[in-house]
């Protein structure tokens, strides 16, 4: 009798192990409950089957595949697994899923945008600066060229300073050329004749 009972509990102890080691071993899918709906959570396929709780509309849960009497097998995000009508199932995420994620995919073009507007706005900074650059070396080769055309004007009035001076001395040696040789003659003829006078 003794050993009858612990092949029984032994038994038993295997074939929970066994489900246990099933349960685990399924792979469940994504799901969402209706939206506008409160579900209630039953612990088999039917209404028969106690009520464990209720899951709200729109909430995320994990199908496990299994469906009877239309109703489908669901594990909730707090890992409560019960059975709830099929018809209230969806593996499309709900409206709650949907805004969320356009409020974040929002949030992240703003995001984008303000980097944007930030890079443009530095861009601009720069085209800014650039822009003044130029105009400041615009400036500079205007004055180097008039310093330029000044230095130009200066050296070829200096050429023309230098050929006149040349010219001005050319024509004094010139002149005191002539009258050294209009005057040195007459001074000898003048002395000669003298000379002659005393002899």
């Amino acid at each position: 009798m003794m050993n009858l009972k612990n092949t029984l509990v032994a038994l038993l102890f295997f074939t929970s192990l066994f489900s246990f080691a099933q349960e685990t071993d399924t792979t469940t899918t994504a799901g969402y409950i209706s939206e506008d709906l409160i579900v209630y959570m039953h612990t088999g396929a039917g209404k028969n089957y106690r009520i464990m709780g209720t899951v709200s509309s729109g909430e995320k849960v994990q199908l496990t595949g299994a469906t009877k009497n239309d109703y489908s097998e669901i594990i909730t995000d707090k890992d409560r697994t019960g059975w709830i009508e099929s018809q209230h199932v969806s593996t499309t995420p709900g409206m709650r899923y949907v805004i969320a994620d356009l409020n974040e995919k929002l949030a992240s073009m703003q995001e984008n945008q303000r980097q944007l507007s930030a890079q443009l706005d530095e861009a601009t900074k720069t085209i800014s600066s650039l822009t003044s650059d130029r105009s400041d070396l615009q400036n500079n080769i205007a004055a180097l060229n008039m310093e330029l055309t000044e230095t130009k004007s200066q050296l070829k009035n200096q050429d023309t300073n230098i050929k006149k001076q040349w010219f001005f001395n050319g024509a004094i040696v010139l002149g005191v050329g002539l009258l050294l040789g209009l005057i040195l003659p007459r001074l000898f003829t003048k002395r000669r004749a003298s000379m002659e006078n005393w002899g």
